[in-house]
């Protein structure tokens, strides 16, 4: 079958034939039909991720079609069409998993990182961790509801009950994440790379009541801060934006170093926490939120043999929305 490949010896894709998988016990084979691409992806192929499997197909917004059946599967059947995230295991046993906290395993295995994605025409997955989506999506609007969406989701729900929202970054995960926030009433301010006119005129049409650079100052005091950009000399600045009692929440798996800041930013009780991974839990919740408010969904299409060029759209900031593979 044909995927793309990284092997980590540059930061790119190779386009290659590869044997195609045999789902285990409790594993589904999936036909891929969309996959989302990820900043994760982008941090993977620019070696910023420690320790990837290696030869690895990337990939963790994948949808698709159940095709075949390992023993035991149970809640899938063939035909299905089926989510699979960027959790693709945890172990299960260790204090975290037994503590409802299976986000922060110490086992785990992740979807396109330490396990092959989709970024390829088939797949196969643990069936315990893929989920069945909200059919009024699309597979290639639904392929961004399982990483932009569902990280969006643990994200924001880390603010609490915090009424005014600042988003720093709004990409894919920020633009799902903002009519969610919206929808439960709060106030969006949406900041974004200095000049991005487009993300920021996005921003106001899903309902921000605020939207300008990330270098400004909102105009009304934040409640919370959530960073989608992966860059650490936002949290000072976001910090300088949040009320006292005020969270800012990083939502990314990497980030640059976080330069030092006056202890007077963080005083007043403002925290700085961080978002790992997910829970099936999570994703449950998150797809019931989806199923019941139709998300607007903002995607660019790239073939799957474009994989290079997506990820490059990505990292020089030419995408507005989510960059999705469309597979077949």
């Amino acid at each position: 079958m044909r995927a793309m490949v990284f092997d980590g010896s540059e930061s790119r894709l190779n386009d290659m034939q590869v044997p195609e998988p045999i789902p285990a016990a409790g594993e589904v084979l999936v036909d891929i039909l969309a996959c989302g691409v990820c900043r994760t992806d982008l941090h993977l192929i620019d070696h910023e991720l420690p320790h990837p499997k290696q030869p690895v197909i990337p990939g963790h917004e994948i949808v698709g079609t159940v095709a075949a059946l390992g023993a035991d599967v149970t809640g899938f059947a063939i035909g299905d069409r089926v989510g699979v995230p960027w959790v693709g295991r945890t172990c299960g046993h260790c204090r975290y998993c037994l503590s409802a906290r299976e986000n922060l395993c110490d086992d785990p295995g992740f979807t396109g990182y330490t396990l092959d994605g989709g970024y390829a025409e088939r797949t196969v997955a643990d069936s315990r961790y893929c989920f069945h989506l909200p059919a009024q999506y699309s597979d290639i609007e639904a392929a961004p509801l399982l990483c932009a969406g569902l990280i969006g989701y643990r994200t924001l729900s880390m603010a609490g009950d915090a009424q005014r929202i600042g988003i720093y970054g709004f990409g894919a995960a920020a633009h799902i994440v903002a009519q969610i926030a919206r929808h439960q009433g709060r106030s969006v301010y949406a900041f974004t790379r200095p000049g991005d006119t487009a993300a920021q005129q996005l921003a106001l049409r899903l309902g921000a009541v605020w939207a300008g650079n990330s270098d400004e100052a909102p105009p009304d005091e934040l409640d919370a801060a959530l960073l989608f950009a992966p860059v650490g000399a936002l949290v000072p600045v976001a910090l300088k934006a949040v009320a006292k009692g005020g969270v800012v929440v990083c939502g990314g798996i990497h980030m640059s170093d976080i330069p030092s800041f006056p202890y007077a930013f963080l005083w007043g009780e403002r925290r700085v926490v961080s978002v790992a991974n997910l829970t099936r839990e999570d994703g449950a919740a998150f797809m019931w939120v989806a199923a019941q408010t139709r998300l607007e969904i903002e995607t660019t299409t790239y073939a799957l043999g474009d994989a290079n060029q997506a990820l490059s759209d990505l990292r020089d900031g030419k995408l507005t929305g989510a960059a999705v593979l469309s597979i077949r």
